[in-house]
């Protein structure tokens, strides 16, 4: 086996993919997340070094203005394209709102009795009454299937073990098989491990000879695999739909061995993605989104070799009364579609060949310098490869002649390999005369010489000399096409990118604004995007999808309306309880015609300082501002502190300047350990984002034990809109000091009130796409220490395994944040009830949560409470799964029920016609969004001991969890608004970000073998901050 360059047309052919020996590159722990790029909610969000200031105020002004320019078009969109006219506006279905409403008047009673904790999870309490009605659109399509349909399950096994596009094809080959030819129509199948039949064909074995998919038939000596059909269970139809429609919620069904419900809506959902994994035009990431890779695709340049495309995502989903398809717009990443050397370019060769290399992994390119075949239809067969990485001094190390490089990424020039030399033709013969590399899975070990011996060539002199081909560019990384161990060199000149290759990268944040921008449309943008293209693009339109006819399915073509409701607003309490005017679930701490407001209660800052900080040894970073404006500035800064109630005893010191000369430079550390004995650094970068605001972080909180805050130089220095950029940074001042921002009402905030209750946030980061291998998860928790809501310290904890979801140590993080309930929060006992909102667990984890963290949290509680407490049954415990990535939302129907910017107004809650009557859940809008389309939160109660206990009586206890819940999204102190999800679920997710940083070695690792400090030191914060708020 050689470790050879540009192989010979024939050995081409005989070469494995590299992509079918590997994982499934379309796992969901690969996919790119970029959906919450559809929203831009809070600006502090998109910010990533802190300096979210004045533009907020800016981009609302724009944005009202711009929402009354467009108000009557989006009127008259509205009507055209979703409604037919604000007076046609269909009604929600009545048969569903009689069906919810029977389930609850089935109930004897809502109290204790009716609802033990007995339950897996416990059943819906009611509906929500309180707010006034508004009717809203759903981005969601009725699917009618008929009772009559019986569906067939089988698992799919195959052998030798097949993964990748490899398993798909041999899936595919399979269905073609004659066993299965004459049932075609009437199968579907995930590709990979399910198949769906309307028939019973029972259990088969199908021998496939293995033939890529534009081929006319096998090669020579093609593998042989071995597909199994095994039956494991008959789906009909007609008991879901008897689960669905039925008022008896005690009902036994969902517990029946005839009845599996989640296996049914997976069945569906096979059906509508058969579609989308079967039709040639189209690309997918995972299982539910759908890109359209025709030329009239929607697209947009992320910079830097991605593009955005925007598509759909589909997914099947039960509800009360019926079976819904919940289908949005969807935007992913991909690859651009270019010669390899553009590519290469776009990426910035200048960020290194290590950044280089995770970029390219697993890219499929086509080989363009051979001769293209054609197959007997004459479409043309691609020489496909995928790239295993760039060329390695490691490479080949084992073949008899392994290749020379001489360091990581060489080019073209200084990559050698073997070269076998051809024995003199006794014909004259067409072969190459300059010998012949035998490569990939050829026969016999690498390098073994023929009677004519052989040589080291270059890649640039193979290709010069033997294919007549000159580099361009010979610096260009050689890119690796086979394995480490039998390694086959290209140049990038001779690959060509394929189409619709997802990005296996995070974005940065270059892609990510464009990303963000491309994203943010105006609802009904979507709303139409949905009901013209998505319903097409996902299979549910007979016109393209003709198993839909034979499965004996129908899909509605317009959306669902439903029922929803508008919450009155909290008050929102300052100092001196000085209630504040909310406009659109926002609020100004400058009112016009009235007194500034100052914060609830004051941190205390003792002695500060500000150090500005200028990188590459430029002049400083901000021209005409000189060290007297600068101290002018600073005592601005130290005015608008006082003004809004930190209590700043003394005015700042410095500011010194650093010059470092890059992100390591060791003067930062140095100059911050010298600067320790201050309460707080203000530090001034000259841009954002930069990598040096990791580091920053990770030795202010972690090593150094002092609070930092930072900020972008060319904003603060700003006249326009500076007084609310340090209102803005003050926020944060109060917070990482000790103080409250704002508070609620007492009257909205039900049983908190009663200072007996500790609210908590959960949260786990995972590693991102081209994180190190050895990059753990880190769980993170916060908790309220009283009923101000004001203070939430935060506790980090590596998890035991990376990607485990279940947070391991929370007894040990619960203990901590016990305590300092009674510590800093100057309570006599520890909190009657803990009323956890558990961020980031998908539906399929609800009954994890129950198994896994619900033991620890109560093991916590008895080793802390005593005795006598545990024997009254304290603490109670409630959960709430708090749900972001889900693709649910709501449209106005009408003008007077949408905000200014045509979403949905701040305080619409949800919980019938997209709901199931057995579930306690709800979708709730709390905030506005500044631009695109708004993303309600989806509350899900896995577990209550708090709110029937208390609720005895006739008391809506559904309402009395909307409500707090919406009142938890008002207390979140870096913001003068309502956020999109509550505080406590918000606080865990930018702590769980604040991890990352310090652990920036390995969730973005600038070196193939990623080093530092061991990952639990890492996150283990320094004893001076860690009970304090210093991840904001």
């Amino acid at each position: 086996m050689v470790a050879l360059g540009a192989v010979e047309v024939e050995e081409v052919e005989e070469m494995e993919e590299v992509e079918e020996e590997e994982e499934e590159a379309e796992a969901e722990a690969e996919e790119v997340e970029v959906e919450e790029a559809e929203e831009m909610e809070e600006v502090e969000e998109v910010e990533e070094t802190e300096e979210a200031g004045e533009e907020a105020g800016e981009a609302e002004e724009e944005a009202e203005e711009e929402a009354e320019e467009e108000a009557e078009e989006e009127e008259a969109e509205t009507e055209a394209h979703l409604g037919k006219g604000q007076n046609n506006v269909p009604a929600p279905d009545g048969n569903v709102t009689r069906i919810e409403d029977g389930s609850q008047a089935s109930k004897t009673s809502i109290g204790f009795e009716n609802l033990g904790v007995s339950d897996t999870f416990p059943s819906r309490p009611g509906y929500g009454t309180k707010g006034s009605g508004v009717i809203l659109w759903a981005n969601y399509f009725v699917l009618d299937v008929s009772p009559e349909l019986v569906l067939q399950r089988y698992k799919i096994s195959v052998t030798p073990e097949a993964v990748g596009k490899k398993l798909v094809q041999i899936v595919r080959l399979s269905l073609q098989a004659h066993a299965l030819m004459s049932i075609q129509g009437d199968l579907v199948t995930d590709f990979k491990s399910t198949l769906i039949s309307r028939q019973k064909i029972g259990d088969k074995s199908i021998d496939v000879t293995y033939q890529r998919e534009d081929e006319d038939e096998p090669r020579a000596g093609a593998r042989k695999y071995k597909v199994q059909l095994s039956f494991t269970n008959v789906l009909p139809i007609s008991t879901l739909l008897e689960h669905l429609t039925s008022t008896n919620l005690t009902s036994t069904d969902a517990t029946s061995s005839s009845f599996d419900k989640s296996s049914m809506i997976q069945a569906i959902n096979i059906f509508l993605n058969h579609y989308a994994k079967s039709t040639g035009n189209l690309a997918t990431i995972g299982a539910s989104k759908t890109f359209s890779l025709a030329q009239d695709a929607t697209t947009a340049d992320l910079a830097d070799g991605l593009i955005a495309i925007r598509g759909f995502f589909a997914s099947v989903r039960a509800a009360t009364a019926r079976i819904l398809v919940n289908v949005n717009v969807s935007h992913g990443a991909f690859y651009v579609e270019c010669s390899l050397d553009s590519l290469m370019q776009q990426f910035g060769l200048e960020r290194g060949n290590f950044r280089l290399e995770t970029f390219l992994k697993r890219l499929r390119v086509k080989i363009t310098h051979l001769q293209d075949r054609k197959n007997k239809s004459g479409k043309v067969m691609s020489r496909t490869k995928t790239i295993f990485g760039l060329a390695n001094p490691k490479d080949g190390s084992k073949l008899s002649h392994p290749p020379i490089v001489s360091k990581f990424g060489d080019g073209a020039k200084d990559v050698k390999f073997w070269l076998d030399e051809k024995p003199p033709p006794k014909e004259p013969s067409t072969s190459s005369p300059a010998g012949k590399k035998r490569g990939g899975k050829g026969p016999g070990p690498q390098g073994k010489s023929t009677a004519a011996g052989g040589r080291y060539i270059s890649v640039y002199d193979y290709f010069s000399q033997v294919r007549g081909i000159t580099i361009k560019d010979p610096k260009l990384p050689v890119v690796n096409l086979g394995n480490q161990e039998n390694p086959s060199y290209f140049p990038a000149q001779v690959c060509q990118v394929l189409r619709g290759q997802p990005a296996r990268t995070g974005l940065n944040p270059l892609q990510m604004g464009n990303m963000v921008r491309f994203a943010a449309r105006r609802p009904f943008d979507n709303a139409n995007s949905i009901v013209s293209q998505g319903r097409l693009t996902a299979g549910l339109s007979s016109e393209t999808n003709p198993r839909l006819g034979q499965f004996e399915i129908t899909a509605s073509s317009e959306l669902i309306t439903v029922h929803g409701r508008l919450l009155s607003t909290p008050g929102v309490l300052y100092r001196d309880n000085r209630q504040v005017k909310l406009t659109g679930g926002s609020w100004n701490m400058t009112p016009h015609g009235s007194p500034n407001l100052m914060f609830q209660t004051g941190g205390t800052i003792n002695n500060w300082a500000c150090l500005c900080i200028n990188m590459n040894q430029r002049a400083w970073a901000f021209p005409g501002f000189d060290q007297q404006k600068l101290n002018d500035l600073l005592s601005r800064f130290h005015s608008t502190l006082r003004q809004t109630g930190v209590i700043v005893n003394n005015p700042p010191q410095g500011p010194e300047y650093l010059q470092l000369r890059n992100d390591e430079d060791e003067q930062l550390q140095e100059k911050m350990e010298a600067m320790a004995s201050f309460d707080l650094l203000f530090i001034i970068l000259p841009d954002s984002p930069m990598p040096l605001y990791n580091r920053i972080k990770q030795l202010g909180d972690v090593k150094i034990g002092v609070q930092t805050i930072c900020c972008v130089g060319k904003k603060i220095v700003r006249v326009k809109g500076q007084d609310q950029y340090f209102r803005n940074e003050a926020l944060k001042f109060n917070l990482k000091c000790g103080g409250g921002n704002q508070m609620i009402d007492p009257a909205n905030l039900s049983l908190i009130a009663e200072d007996k209750t500790m609210v908590v946030g959960i949260d786990v980061t995972h590693p991102s796409p081209g994180s190190s291998s050895n990059a753990p998860s880190v769980a993170g928790m916060v908790a309220s220490i009283n009923n101000r809501l004001g203070q939430w310290p935060g506790v980090l904890s590596i998890q035991k395994e990376s990607r485990q979801e279940m947070v391991s140590s929370l007894k040990n993080m619960l203990k901590s944040r016990l305590h300092l309930w009674r510590k800093l929060g100057m309570h006599a006992a520890y909190p009657e009830n803990i009323l956890v909102y558990r961020d980031g667990v998908s539906e399929g984890q609800y009954q994890k949560v129950l198994d896994d963290e619900l033991p620890l949290l109560r093991d916590a509680c008895r080793e802390t409470y005593s005795a006598p407490d545990q024997a009254k049954g304290l603490p109670r415990i409630t959960i709430v799964v708090v749900g972001k990535r889900h693709h649910t939302r709501f449209y106005p129907t009408r003008p007077n029920d949408a905000d200014n910017n045509a979403n949905a107004r701040p305080g619409t809650v949800v919980d019938r016609g997209v709901t199931e009557a057995r579930s306690w859940d709800f979708f709730l809008q709390a905030h506005s969004a500044l631009q695109g389309t708004a993303r309600p939160a989806h509350y899900f109660v896995v577990v209550d001991e708090i709110f029937r206990r208390r609720n005895r009586s006739a008391k809506n206890i559904a309402d009395e969890l909307q409500e707090l819940t919406q009142s938890m999204c008002y207390v979140f102190g870096r913001a003068t608004k309502a956020v999109s999800y509550c505080t406590p679920a918000y606080y865990a997710d930018i702590l769980c970000e604040r991890a990352r940083c310090y652990l920036n070695h390995l969730f973005d690792p600038s070196a193939s073998d990623a080093g530092g400090a061991d990952a639990a030191d890492s996150v283990k914060v320094h004893e001076n901050l860690e009970n304090t708020m210093f991840y904001i």
